[in-house]
């Protein structure tokens, strides 16, 4: 289990998987644990920002669909649970029927936003406590993790970013994420001040955040390092080039995946498999 590997010492890197088929692909490659990413899911389920627009029901939704193809665990986006305490109870019950090993919950006020972009606000600590203490009692196995996040630092700098991670670890949380960090140095300050806490960094090409090797940050203190939008950006350059090179030539590509690889991503063999049966 993912919280048994996490207090055994061990340090994962996640990308960020939108869709059953980039989680078929990234479990072949990274054969440990993946990250659903809310901007990700907002990007490929609606072709929308990262703002709040994606719904509990289409999250657990789409939550359940990646875990139905692939056998590794899931730290899934939570965004700020979706409402109140009674919609944070919800969602962490839906995300652990869904097959989530983990739920990542943000002291954003509704409407989120992602959390390298500008004009994010944040809520009371007391009231993130209350919403860590509802998803710590509501979970049904203690193995499901409960991942705090504070997206403070922005708004309020990071001395208030890290005393707020120090009362969502009170309230119950079994690992904190102190979003968008501005320079090495503050990554240092994070890890010194949570020693023996597992701490997620987000890497994001272009955000707020410096880009390190994940060896790096590991050897900083940080176990979970996660790449929500990696992914997609590869995705992104690939539809980019693909369709140019379509459009300039009238021709398709032969560097683009051929037909025999996508119906190896989708298992079609499957299929034939049980065709060859009957």
């Amino acid at each position: 289990m993912l919280l048994e590997a996490l207090n055994r010492g061990q340090c994962f890197s996640l990308p960020g998987v939108f869709d059953p088929f980039s989680a078929r692909i990234a479990a072949h490659y990274v054969k440990g644990p993946l990250y659903m990413t809310g901007y990700g899911v907002s990007a490929t389920l609606l072709g929308k920002p990262d703002a709040g627009l994606v719904s509990y029901s289409q999250m657990v939704e789409r939550l359940a669909q990646i875990t139905a193809v692939i056998d590794v665990p899931v730290v899934a986006d939570g965004d700020t649970g979706f409402g109140g305490l009674a919609n944070v109870a919800q969602t962490v019950a839906g995300y652990e029927r869904a097959g989530a090993a983990a739920i990542q919950l943000e002291d954003q006020e509704f409407p989120k936003r992602c959390g390298h972009t500008r004009d994010r606000r944040v809520i009371d600590v007391a009231d993130m406590q209350k919403k860590i203490k509802i998803a710590a009692s509501t979970r049904n196995q203690q193995a499901f993790m409960i991942i705090a996040r504070t997206d403070a630092r922005t708004q309020l700098g990071l001395d208030d970013a890290l005393r707020r991670a120090e009362a969502y670890l009170a309230a119950g949380a079994d690992a904190l994420f102190v979003e968008s960090p501005e320079t090495e140095d503050e990554l240092r300050q994070i890890a010194a001040a949570f020693k023996g806490v597992p701490l997620v960094a987000n890497m994001v090409a272009g955000g707020r955040t410096p880009m390190l090797p994940d060896q790096t940050l590991f050897e900083l203190g940080f176990q979970i390092v996660i790449h929500p939008t990696y992914l997609l950006g590869a995705l992104t350059s690939g539809l980019e080039q693909g369709l140019a090179e379509l459009v300039a030539t009238g021709q398709e590509s032969s560097e683009i995946a051929q037909f025999d690889r996508l119906n190896h991503w989708v298992d079609f063999d499957a299929i034939w498999a049980l065709d060859e049966e009957v």
